[in-house]
């Protein structure tokens, strides 16, 4: 299911507009999580690519380092249709960079700059970020400026369902029927499977989150909840509701949590249980549920609840509308335009 097309947690779209008419509209600084040892075998560059993929610049980096692409490393994987900036590293045992000016690479509207480097003590992992500043332009924008200025201040106050974004779905949005063909028999290639098995878990993430969003309580606990510190993976629970557990909901400490589907019974209890296994009982959710535990994935859990930090905006015209704002690793900025209205990309990620 498409971010439009998830339930809305504020209402009906505040607005239509056009996202990314050109890479400059979409901005993205991967914040750092550490900082560099400054020695080791690890060449840590920081670059900045336009209209280019994580994965081509990782492959154009091990081709001018003269590795393998198992030497490289990267915290997360950055859209296309972008203006970002991220790290990645390169294992060079004998501590020789290659010479950094010939890594530059420009091409038909695709660049590659490398903005600071530093040696590091390993290899980048996935994940290793803090997360990312984003700065996006709307074009076009239709609707109420009162209206949009509205559901934005309501973005700050509350947040929004932290669906798993467009991206998990792959570029046609057929990751899970292809997930569904794997588990049902067809072969895939090890890499595929990883991405497929991913795609299954999140689209069953985002029913039970859809569900709850429906039933109005995707920012409130229900009876045998289970909850996740903010900025952690760390869950507690199931435990009941109160005035300090609700003082910490509200001043956005820990959140309300979804399935992230594997082997082993659900943490849930309760109505909180009831509501996640009614919300995965159609045929296809059956069956990647099925896949998932015999793929041999474990129960985790996923915050219900994503709250975008220092959101800010403006108005560059009357129809161009710009916004700032921080998100955590492995959260979405299309499920925070989604919020806002219907957005139509004119890019590919």
């Amino acid at each position: 299911m498409a971010a439009n097309d998830l339930p809305r947690a504020h209402g009906e779209p505040a607005l239509h507009a056009r996202f990314r008419a050109s890479p400059e509209d979409f901005q993205v600084h991967e914040l750092p999580g550490f900082e560099p040892t400054g020695s080791g075998e690890h060449l840590l560059l920081t670059i900045e690519k336009r209209g280019m993929n994580t994965a081509f610049a990782a492959r154009h980096i091990a081709q001018w380092a003269k590795v393998p692409d198992v030497a490289i490393g990267v915290a997360g994987l950055k859209d296309r249709h972008a203006l970002t900036r991220q790290r990645i590293s390169v294992h060079l045992p004998k501590r020789i960079a290659p010479d950094l000016d010939a890594l530059a690479y420009e091409q038909g509207g695709e660049s590659l700059r490398v903005l600071e480097h530093s040696w590091h003590a390993k290899k980048l992992p996935r994940g290793a970020l803090a997360g990312n500043r984003f700065r996006l332009v709307l074009r076009e924008v239709e609707g109420r400026r009162e209206a949009i200025d509205e559901r934005l201040h309501l973005i700050t106050q509350h947040g929004v369902p932290n669906y798993f974004g467009e991206q998990r779905f792959g570029r046609e949005g057929d990751n899970v029927s292809a997930a569904l063909a794997m588990f049902a028999g067809r072969r895939v290639q090890r890499e595929q499977r990883s991405i497929l098995l991913s795609a299954a878990r999140s689209e069953l993430f985002n029913r039970v989150l859809a569900a709850r969003v429906q039933a109005g309580c995707w920012n409130a606990p229900l009876d045998g909840e289970v909850w996740m510190l903010d900025g952690t993976r760390s869950v507690f629970g199931p435990q009941p509701l109160d005035d300090v557990l609700n003082q910490r909901l509200h001043a956005f400490d820990i959140h309300p949590t979804g399935p992230l589907w594997g082997q082993g019974e659900l943490r849930t209890t309760g109505e909180a249980a009831v509501l996640e296994r009614e919300a995965l009982e159609e045929p296809s959710a059956q069956a990647l549920r099925a896949g998932l535990e015999k793929a041999g994935l474990k129960q985790e859990r996923r915050a219900l609840r994503l709250r975008p930090a220092d959101l800010a905006w403006q108005w560059l015209d009357d129809s161009s509308l710009q916004l700032g704002f921080s998100l955590p690793a492995g959260t979405y900025a299309t499920v925070v335009l989604a919020e806002l209205g219907q957005v139509d990309s004119l890019g590919t990620a």
